[in-house]
């Protein structure tokens, strides 16, 4: 409680109108903040309503929500309380297995994030025309007061923007880096523009690269709105089922999660798909941000040479040139995204531990760590693919 505002979880998102979650920034268009589609009520809510995030995955929603004396929404973080580590890109299983082993209680843990997305995004949000900086650390004392008051080991607010960290480190939240890739549009005509930026060897590899993707009689279209059927959301399901079920063991989201998706926010997807003798055997789901393509999750139900590389990266920097936006973000981890013209790009996220063993001992790992990714930044900063002027523009 601070002043007239008051702090109160909700379970079901469902329960949040539409309405009021537009006011909060980040999730709608013309906004303070650029729209991040996964901030968006459509996307949260058929993460929830579809079942890929539910008690029984083990993600039980716990929504923050600040509002008025009224009862209006002029903050929230969306919230889930964890009882596993899984689908969060932001790995703490040697913190719970330290903790535990000590005879303490990891889980259940609080997680502030988004299901199964690894992209930045507002976490403390606030509605337009209100001090953000003082609805930011309200928010962050608020998911700290939660916390004591569930009795839980920890909160983990992940992914979130750099220019909402002073918020949370202010009140004691550990802060944490890693890294992704990001391709960045430094306004680029076209794809043969961005290409002229790279040293002539990289240039030659990437266009014998994307020759080879399609030598097999392979072309590529982009569907997106009202091109998203229900069958070719089978389609691609099959893909995802195929490829997930192979890599991760059991796939994150339910068919009904696309079918979803498809009706309240078709405009918001790309879909790249690959079709050779007139059937489509691959395609990449990519989410069309306000200046930003996000990146998700590709699938395939036949192997081709190079064929990941097209449809999910050079692709997605073709639609961002076409479409003007700022940037690709290519999602996470993953090195040989470099050579294809995405460079290393810092990723935050902060962490209240309840515990103060755990918390000191998890402090002192942060601090090498971050030493760490700033070094690896800087490294394959200059193994780049650019040529060393262009380069130091991208910098």
């Amino acid at each position: 409680m601070t002043g007239n505002l008051t702090i109160r979880i909700e379970n079901a998102f469902k329960a949040i109108s539409p309405e009021s979650w537009s006011r909060l920034s980040g999730t709608h268009r013309g906004g303070t903040l650029p729209y991040n589609p996964f901030l968006s009520h459509a996307y949260l809510s058929a993460l929830e309503e579809s079942g890929s995030a539910t008690a029984k995955t083990g993600w039980h929603g716990h929504h923050l929500l600040l509002e008025t004396e009224g009862g209006k929404l002029i903050g929230a973080i969306p919230g889930y309380l964890k009882s596993h580590s899984q689908g969060e890109y932001v790995f703490d299983h040697g913190w719970a297995d330290a903790f535990e082993r000590a005879g303490g209680q990891y889980y259940p843990k609080l997680q502030c994030t988004v299901p199964f997305t690894p992209a930045t995004g507002p976490r403390l949000l606030t509605a337009e025309g209100y001090d953000a900086d003082v609805m930011q650390d309200t928010l962050a004392a608020g998911l700290q007061e939660v916390t004591r008051q569930l009795g839980i080991s920890s909160a983990h607010v992940t992914f979130v923007r750099e220019e909402e960290l002073a918020a949370l480190e202010d009140d004691g939240y550990l802060h944490r880096t890693d890294q992704q890739f990001h391709f960045i549009n430094n306004g680029y005509a076209d794809h043969a523009a961005f290409l002229d930026t790279l040293s002539s060897r990289k240039r030659k590899d990437l266009k014998k690269e994307r020759r080879a993707a399609l030598e097999n009689g392979i072309s590529i279209d982009w569907l997106t709105g009202s091109d998203l059927t229900e069958e070719i959301w089978d389609q691609f399901f099959t893909f995802y089922m195929d490829t997930g079920g192979r890599k991760w063991g059991r796939p994150y989201l339910t068919r009904n999660f696309y079918s979803l998706i498809g009706e309240r926010m078709p405009d918001d997807i790309l879909l790249v798909m690959a079709k050779r003798e007139g059937k489509y055997v691959a395609g990449a789901i990519n989410f069309i941000g306000e200046d930003a393509l996000y990146g998700r999750h590709w699938g395939c139900i036949e192997d081709h040479p190079f064929l990941h590389f097209e449809v999910c990266y050079h692709q997605a920097i073709d639609f961002a040139l076409a479409k003007g936006l700022k940037r690709v973000e290519a999602g996470a981890q993953g090195e040989h995204k470099l050579a294809r013209g995405y460079l290393p790009v810092t990723t935050h996220s902060a962490h209240y531990i309840a515990h103060p063993g755990l918390r000191n001992a998890v402090a002192q790992y942060l601090e090498r760590e971050r030493r760490d990714v700033e070094e690896m930044s800087g490294y394959l900063n200059e193994h780049s693919p650019f040529r060393k002027g262009e380069r130091q523009e991208q910098d």
